[in-house]
């Protein structure tokens, strides 16, 4: 059996906080490790107490949903309420930071950005990372699948067979099972 490497083992923590998330636009997860322990996590959600974006759907100004909190930001006020430094730690996040973000990591002293998945990568948030020294690198998370959907694929394969079965595969059934598995993709 073949371990999983420290970038593999944290990015893979990211994608299991971005589950947590309460917004429907987009599932983020961020995770702050120093001397290779974690020292927090987050995901983007609602500030606590209030509504979610799950419960009444995304409060949107200029393109951003204004009722989150963005995961980095989440993780980088834990490690603050909780009093665990920051200076000198790395961030794994599930998606390149916003150029808020950006900010924060910097001022926060993070010294190293790992990301999975390009999101509107911001020029000057690129420029900012170069100019404060802060190693960003893109790390996909491969070799490990976190299925956020598994019991709508299990019922998706068990009505797919019982339409099989009782040979009910018609053109328009056909075009409604491939949209709920573009859907699950």
């Amino acid at each position: 059996m073949k371990r999983v490497s420290w970038h593999q083992y944290f990015m893979a923590q990211s994608h299991l906080l971005a589950l947590r998330s309460t917004c429907t636009r987009l599932m983020v997860g961020a995770t702050i490790v120093l001397d290779k322990r974690i020292i927090a996590g987050g995901y983007n959600g609602s500030v606590s107490g209030s509504v979610h974006c799950v419960d009444e759907g995304c409060y949107v100004i200029d393109g951003h949903c204004v009722r989150t909190v963005h995961a980095e930001a989440n993780a980088l006020l834990q490690c603050a309420k909780f009093g665990a430094r920051t200076d000198g730690a790395d961030m794994y996040v599930t998606h390149f930071p916003c150029l808020q973000c950006c900010k924060q990591i910097i001022q926060a002293g993070i010294t190293g950005v790992y990301y999975a998945e390009d999101y509107r990568n911001h020029p000057y948030a690129v420029q900012l990372f170069e100019e404060a020294n802060v190693h960003v690198e893109k790390i996909p998370l491969t070799g490990i699948e976190i299925d956020a959907n598994p019991g709508e694929k299990n019922q998706l394969i068990n009505d797919l067979f019982e339409a099989l079965q009782q040979g009910e595969i018609d053109e328009e059934s056909a075009e409604k099972l491939e949209q709920r598995i573009q859907a699950l993709k």
